[in-house]
């Protein structure tokens, strides 16, 4: 079974092989790592790395 919690601490553990680098992101873990349980990018039509967007992205609570 792939546990996707850290047992000590019952944070979410990054997604490994993806990097972020949005900090007010709630799913940053704030080295750059992604917490969320799964991710979407899109949109379906983009044609290269500048028209993805992550719809995951949630802002943090300040």
């Amino acid at each position: 079974m792939n546990n996707l919690f850290d047992s000590k601490s019952n944070v979410p553990k990054h997604i490994k092989g993806l990097d972020c680098n949005v900090k007010n992101c709630s799913y940053n873990d704030g080295e750059c790592y992604c917490t969320a349980k799964r991710i979407h990018i899109g949109p379906i039509s983009a044609q290269s790395t500048n028209e993805t967007l992550c719809a995951t992205f949630k802002p943090k609570q300040m």
